[in-house]
């Protein structure tokens, strides 16, 4: 139930009007290998960015972009058992540049910039921008979706929606 809800969440999100790069999958990533098992945890963002992608279009870079998000999952895997605000923002951040790195380094590998030095500087330092734009969403839908949902635990936990809602 929660890793469709999240499915659903990131498509939606993706769809609708937003600032390039400012969408909440690495949020996801982060959040679903935090509470979700294995079997979820990396088929919730991998799944959210193929249909998203089959809609909007896909490119010669989407192998780096998914992995990017799949090695996301694995940093969120470390928050199993520090869920707290310093544990999400740093692996909000590392996340953030872990995926900027690998991204860049494809467009940069598949032949959008020159294959030299200079032409890997120059991807790097032109996509700044999406990295601000990236690591603040990352920032702001990781507080939202741990914050929300450790607020809304407290008032689950005594409902008969418990097991439904809580389960891992």
């Amino acid at each position: 139930m929660l890793a469709l809800g999240l499915i659903i969440i990131g498509i939606l999100l993706r769809f609708l009007p937003h600032a390039p790069n400012f969408t909440p999958v690495a949020a996801i990533a982060l959040f679903s290998g935090a509470y979700l098992n294995k079997k979820y945890a990396f088929s919730v963002p991998l799944v959210i960015m193929v249909l998203s992608d089959l809609v909007i279009g896909l490119h010669n870079v989407v192998l780096f972009t998914w992995g990017g998000f799949i090695l996301t999952t694995f940093v969120g895997r470390y928050l199993k058992k520090k869920k707290n605000i310093l544990g999400i923002t740093v692996t909000s951040l590392a996340s953030s540049l872990l995926f900027y790195l690998i991204s860049n380094f494809g467009v940069w590998l598949v032949g959008w910039y020159p294959h030299n030095l200079k032409g890997l500087l120059d991807c790097y330092i032109l996509a700044l921008p999406f990295l601000r734009n990236f690591t603040l969403s990352t920032l702001l839908y990781s507080a939202l979706f741990f914050g929300l949902y450790e607020l809304s635990k407290n008032f689950v936990r005594e409902s008969s929606l418990d097991k439904l809602l809580l389960a891992n």
